[in-house]
């Protein structure tokens, strides 16, 4: 809790970043409390309210946002770890947050100092980290941010898995897998043990065919089994995808959930 307060502090306030407000302690248990922004929804609770499909504005304006947000923290040596739906939170009037920072660190552009490898939820987990990498950078959370697209145009998921083993081959499946001098050059801890045994074909753009084609090229660069290929979130926020028709909509016409019941009282 000692480093999400130090992180949330050097992020200051950006307006789709979580701000914390402040810290409250209590003297009779003990505890601390982190308050924050006041936000209603969180975009994995939208999308799983009956009837709701984002349409492309939408899904534009939360992308646009999300990136916003995520290039404010790798501009302050921030890494997320663990972009997801249910971590974007939404204010009633259709601001997007980045939130949830409990697994966020410090990073090295230059990748000299080892980071741990379990982190990022398994649905949103990019290659590298399934293979056991200890360096890492912006790629990790570029990799949540192209299967967070992924999920806004299909309603779901678009790798979900059970298993580490399961997920990276969920990812090969439908990313390709590297070539077979990258198994006889890796050093990553979990390579051998886990190459596949017949390489497979990249079959992102035919998977999502029926998609709007600018929104495949991003996801195209975002899911790059090499992370040096993904980009930066600046990069994205320039591609094809927001700056052709249909443009981003207006973030107050987004949809939103209904307000939660009342809890009863005994």
């Amino acid at each position: 809790m000692a480093r999400e307060i130090i992180i949330l502090r050097r992020l200051g306030d950006h307006p789709n970043v979580i701000k914390l407000e402040g810290v409250v302690t209590t003297k009779m248990s003990f505890s601390l409390y982190l308050v924050f922004d006041y936000m209603e929804y969180d975009l994995e609770a939208i999308q799983e309210q009956e009837g709701v499909k984002f349409s492309e504005p939408e899904i534009k304006c939360y992308m646009n946002q999300l990136l916003k947000g995520l290039d404010h923290c790798h501009s302050r040596g921030i890494l997320h770890r663990d972009v997801k739906t249910s971590n974007l939170l939404v204010d009633k009037d259709g601001i997007l947050k980045i939130a949830d920072f409990g697994l966020s660190t410090f990073f090295d552009p230059e990748q000299s100092i080892p980071l741990t490898s379990r982190i990022v939820t398994l649905f949103y987990r990019p290659p590298e980290l399934l293979l056991g990498s200890n360096y890492y950078g912006v790629g990790v959370d570029l990799w949540g941010v192209g299967c967070v697209l992924g999920e806004l145009f299909t309603g779901k998921p678009i790798m979900p898995s059970r298993t580490e083993v399961e997920q990276l081959h969920k990812v090969f499946k439908l990313c390709g897998s590297p070539s077979d001098d990258f198994w006889l050059q890796s050093k990553l801890p979990n390579a051998k043990i886990l190459k596949p045994i017949e390489p497979y074909r990249r079959i992102l753009h035919t998977t999502f065919h029926d998609l709007p084609a600018a929104a495949v090229g991003l996801m195209d660069t975002l899911l790059s089994i090499k992370a040096e290929y993904r980009g930066t979130a600046a990069l994205a926020l320039q591609s094809e995808f927001f700056t052709t028709e249909p443009f981003a909509c207006d973030p107050s016409s987004s949809p939103q959930c209904p307000p939660p019941p009342p809890q009863q009282r005994d």
